[in-house]
């Protein structure tokens, strides 16, 4: 997995490079199709905007933004969001996929009600 740390209008410190990378290793735990990461951090006026782009196999591509006063808070809450992308993702298909072969051949037999 591929991750880029962008700054604009701001310098990014090391340890806030350093804190992000290590928040984005998370996602590559949660869904091991993720090719790319680009985090853009952004500073206008008062508020910190943070946006990540994640982009799958298969053309998949998960974006989010948060703007908040505080930069390691927003981060949070943009990943958090990228992750509930991805899980409604894996959901999706999982569900499409239908159930397993073993669970479709271990049904019991219908009863039915003679009396």
């Amino acid at each position: 997995m591929n991750i880029t740390v962008e700054a604009r209008h701001m310098e990014s410190p090391g340890s806030v490079r350093e804190y992000v990378e290590s928040k984005m290793a998370k996602l590559e735990r949660l869904y091991d199709n993720i090719q790319t990461l680009h985090v853009i951090l952004d500073l206008e006026a008062d508020h910190t905007v943070v946006e990540i782009v994640a982009t799958a196999v298969r053309k998949s591509t998960f974006v989010a933004t948060h703007r908040g006063p505080d930069m390691h808070a927003a981060v949070d809450q943009c990943l958090h969001k990228v992750e509930e992308q991805i899980r409604r993702h894996k959901d999706k298909v999982r569900d499409r996929q239908g159930p397993p072969h073993s669970e479709t051949m271990a049904l019991p037999p219908a009863e039915t009600d003679e009396e």
